[in-house]
């Protein structure tokens, strides 16, 4: 018979050894007993262990292929400078199969080529309460178009913006928490190009000021030649969840929170994006755009909201005015929710441009100006929503009334009498 006590005292004697065995390495640019540069004292680490760096400032860039936690003293003052080097911190699962378990903390990462910090193809990594400022400083216009020489080729869809700030490629399970990202092209970005992306939480991040590209993007990305796949892997069933993002993508065409499907095959879908603060940004709060055939955009769910005072979208995407929410795509997409969202300070709130079937529901909508607009080519159905007066909107007109109007094919029976609570 099993004698689980004997069983239970074992597995304490061994939980006891693991922590046992994990060190923690100092450093400190001014010596001692500590080692004078994170990169020497992440080769040094073992699985497991701590590295504890000191106030100072450190001109490298660190490459972590091993699980550690890499624990700055402040993130005001525990600097990794990164001028003229292509990444500050890069957790390197390509090189490194199987990488999981890194966990970064207190540091600005700053002036770096590319990425800030790049974690590709690895699983459970932890980005929290750091500073990323000044990073995709090889972004290039001489051409007139954006471009960024030196980028690597397994960053298949980066070369317009040197990859943001933080960039998630192909990694799955990552929690990017109370991080601020300003004045980078970009700021938080998940992609599928090394791998599929999914299950990672975007969560209470201020992003701010980046002003070329978006402040949180979500895209697909034709899969890098190291994939040896000829299908997108595809971004899905990840979390956007408390952040703010606002003034983004003012010089670009940046939203407050990208979702993008960037060719035939692409794929980016079941997402949600809840709780968000989203203002000022280029082009909509939130933008969902779909440019080509044989994309997937479906499932994903835009929930609770503050949206107010972003631009009008752009090109082949473009709104007819400043929008909160802009839904476009050439493929028909299916089981999109929009929900409980307040909006203030656009001339459009809810934008639909695609085939196939929306929900607009429980949102609060602005006053005298269009709150759902359906362009014509898919079904919109948009229940309980406040219409800023309390009646049947369906005899309103934008600019002429104290309530919101619907422009374009929309169906509803009901509708809220007092703003939606989240």
């Amino acid at each position: 018979m099993t004698n689980f006590k004997q069983i239970s005292v074992a597995l304490s004697l061994l939980s006891l050894a693991t922590a046992a065995s994990a060190a923690t390495i100092c450093v400190n640019a001014a010596g001692g007993d500590c080692k004078t540069t994170i990169a020497a004292a992440v080769a040094a680490a073992s699985a497991g262990d701590t590295i504890s760096v000191a106030p100072g400032t450190y001109k490298e860039s660190i490459v972590i292929g091993k699980p550690l936690s890499l624990v700055g003293a402040d993130a005001a003052t525990t600097i990794i400078e990164a001028k003229g080097l292509s990444t500050g911190i890069n957790v390197d699962g390509i090189t490194n199969s199987k990488l999981g378990g890194v966990f970064i903390s207190g540091f600005t990462v700053q002036n770096a080529k590319f990425e800030g910090i790049l974690v590709s193809n690895a699983s459970g990594v932890t980005i929290s309460s750091n500073i990323l400022q000044g990073n995709n400083t090889a972004l290039d216009f001489s051409k007139g178009a954006p471009t960024c020489p030196g980028i690597p080729s397994f960053e298949t869809g980066e070369d317009f913006d040197c990859g943001e700030a933080i960039h998630l490629m192909g990694a799955d399970h990552a929690t990017v928490m109370n991080n601020t990202v300003t004045n980078n092209a970009g700021g938080i970005l998940i992609s599928d190009d090394t791998g599929a992306a999914h299950h990672n939480v975007i969560t209470g991040n201020t992003v701010k000021d980046n002003v070329f590209d978006c402040g949180i993007t979500l895209a697909s990305h034709v899969p890098a030649a190291l994939t040896n796949s000829k299908t997108a892997l595809g971004v899905f069933a990840n979390a956007v969840i408390g952040n703010v993002s606002t003034g983004n993508g003012v010089k670009g065409q940046g939203a407050g929170v990208g979702i993008f499907a960037s060719a035939p095959g692409t794929a980016d879908f079941n997402n949600v994006v809840l709780n968000n603060t989203l203002t000022g940004n280029g082009i909509p709060g939130v933008a969902i755009h779909g440019h080509t055939p044989n994309q997937n955009l479906d499932g994903n769910q835009i929930v609770g909201n503050t949206i107010g005072g972003n631009g009008a979208d752009t090109a082949d995407s473009s709104t007819p005015g400043t929008a909160g929410i802009n839904v476009f795509s050439v493929s028909p997409v299916q089981g999109t929710v929009i929900s409980q969202n307040t909006f203030t300070s656009e001339a459009i709130d809810v934008v639909i441009n695609a085939p196939g079937q929306f929900n607009v529901q429980r949102n609060s909508f602005t006053r005298g100006i269009v709150g759902v607009m359906n362009m014509g080519r898919g079904s919109v159905t948009a229940e309980g929503n406040y219409w800023a007066c309390g009646t049947d909107p369906r005899f309103q007109f934008p600019g002429f009334n104290l309530c919101a109007a619907m422009v374009g094919p929309i169906s509803l029976s009901t509708w809220a009498t007092a703003p939606i609570s989240k």
